[in-house]
C-alpha cells in the first residue's frame, strides 16, 4: 500500500452554543481535513483545527506545512513503514503540531486498514468504550447553572467549567453549580492561563475551604510559567494539571523531573499526533502521573483518533472529548458514537470513517 496523493478540504460546523473560555469566543467549529490516497483505493481520514491561541496553528499555515513540506516526503512510500513515516511527520519541520497531528492521524488510519485492525486494539485494546466530560463555558452565573443541570439531565456525570480572569468570581460560579449539580457530579475546572500562581492559590485554597470537592484545577497559570504551576502544584491540595504548558514530549519531560504538576492533559493537537501523544502517555504513567485525553474544538475525525488512543491504552483518569457532542451537526460518517456521556469506538479497521459532508477544496 503506497501512497499516491495528500488532499485538503474544509468543513464548518455550527455548535449548538457558543463556546466561551478565557481564551476566544467560537460559534462555529472549522476544521481542516486530510486525505491520503492509497495505491490500492484506501483513504486515510485526518484533521487539524486551527487553534491559532493555544498552538499558533492557522489553516494556512497547516496546509502549507501539509501540502509543500510534508507531503512531498511522505507520498511514494509504503504505508506499512508506519514508524518510518511518523519519524518523518515530526523530523520535517519544527513545530505545526496541528499539521503533523492531521497527517499522523490520516497515516494511522491507513495503516490499520491495511492490516484490518481497529485503531484502539492499535494502542493496546484495554476498552471499546470511555467515559466523557461535558464543557460548561464562561457565562454568568444563572446561565452556567442552567447548562450545568441540562448536562447533567443528558447523562453526564463530569463537568469541566471554564473559568478566568476573576478569581473571586470563579469560586462563586463553581460553588453556585456544585450546590445546583449535587455532590455526585465531578466537577474539574479549567482556568486557560487565566490566572497567576498566587491568587490562583487562593482562589482554590477557597474552594477547598468551602467544600466544593474539585477533581482538578487545569493550568491556572500562563503556559511559559512552570516555575508558577510547581508553585501552585506545592501549595494546594487539589491535583493541578498541566495544559498548555505540556505540548510535546520535552515539555512533559521537563513537568515531570520539576514534579510541577499531579495529572497532564494529552491532546494530539499539541503533542503532534498519536504516536508521539502514546509516548507521553507512557511517560507520565511510568512516573506515576495522571493523564486526560483532550481535544480542540474539532470534528469527529479528530475526536475519534483522541478515543481510539484513550479507550487502547486504559491508562487516561479523565477524558474531555465532548468536541463533536457541542456541534449542532455531524457532517462526519462513521467513527466513534455518543452514549450519553460514554463514547463508542468504532469494531472497525483504523477510524471506521468513510465521508465528510460538505467538504469544500482547501485552499
Amino acid at each position: 500500500m503506497k501512497i499516491t496523493d495528500i488532499t485538503l478540504g474544509m468543513v464548518a460546523i455550527p455548535l449548538k452554543t457558543p463556546f466561551v473560555t478565557a481564551l476566544r469566543h467560537v460559534e462555529t467549529a472549522q476544521d481542516l481535513i486530510v486525505q491520503i490516497h492509497t495505491d490500492d483505493g484506501h483513504t486515510g481520514w485526518g484533521s487539524a483545527p486551527a487553534t491559532v491561541v493555544i498552538t499558533g496553528d492557522s489553516h494556512q499555515s497547516e496546509a502549507e506545512a501539509i501540502l509543500h513540506i510534508l507531503a512531498p516526503q511522505l507520498i511514494g512510500r509504503d504505508v506499512e513503514d508506519r514508524q518510518g513515516l511518523v519519524d518523518t511527520i515530526q523530523s520535517a519541520l519544527v513545530h505545526n503540531t496541528s499539521a503533523k497531528a492531521a497527517v499522523d492521524i490520516a497515516i494511522h488510519d491507513l495503516f490499520c486498514q491495511h492490516y484490518g485492525l481497529p485503531l484502539y486494539r492499535l494502542f493496546g485494546g484495554a476498552a471499546d468504550r470511555i467515559m466523557s466530560d461535558l464543557t460548561i463555558s464562561i457565562n454568568d452565573i444563572p446561565t452556567m447553572v442552567e447548562d450545568a443541570r441540562k448536562a447533567v439531565a443528558r447523562g453526564y456525570r463530569r463537568l469541566k467549567l471554564k473559568v478566568g480572569h476573576d478569581p473571586a468570581l470563579d469560586v462563586q460560579r463553581i460553588a453556585a453549580i456544585r450546590e445546583a449539580v449535587g455532590p455526585e457530579i465531578a466537577i474539574c475546572v479549567d482556568a486557560n492561563q487565566s490566572w497567576h500562581a498566587k491568587n490562583a492559590i487562593r482562589a482554590i485554597t477557597a474552594m477547598e475551604d468551602a467544600g466544593l470537592a474539585i477533581s482538578f484545577v487545569e493550568q491556572p497559570v500562563p503556559s511559559w510559567d512552570f516555575d508558577g504551576l510547581k508553585l501552585v502544584t506545592d501549595h494546594v491540595d487539589t491535583d493541578i494539571m498541566a495544559d498548555e504548558a505540556a505540548f510535546g514530549t520535552h515539555d512533559v519531560f521537563r513537568l515531570l523531573s520539576m514534579h510541577a504538576c499531579d495529572l497532564i492533559n494529552i491532546k494530539l493537537m499539541k503533542a503532534g499526533g498519536l504516536a508521539p501523544a502514546y509516548a507521553i502517555a507512557s511517560m507520565a504513567k511510568a512516573c506515576g502521573v495522571g493523564t486526560m485525553m483532550g481535544c480542540m474544538l474539532e470534528s469527529k475525525v479528530g475526536i475519534t483518533a483522541a478515543a481510539a488512543l484513550a479507550a487502547g491504552c486504559g491508562s487516561m483518569v479523565w477524558n474531555d472529548l465532548d468536541a463533536a457532542d457541542l456541534m449542532a451537526a455531524d457532517p462526519v460518517a462513521g467513527g466513534i458514537t455518543y452514549d450519553k456521556d460514554e463514547i463508542v469506538v468504532p469494531e472497525v479497521p483504523g477510524l471506521g470513517i468513510t465521508d465528510v459532508a460538505g467538504l469544500r477544496p482547501f485552499p
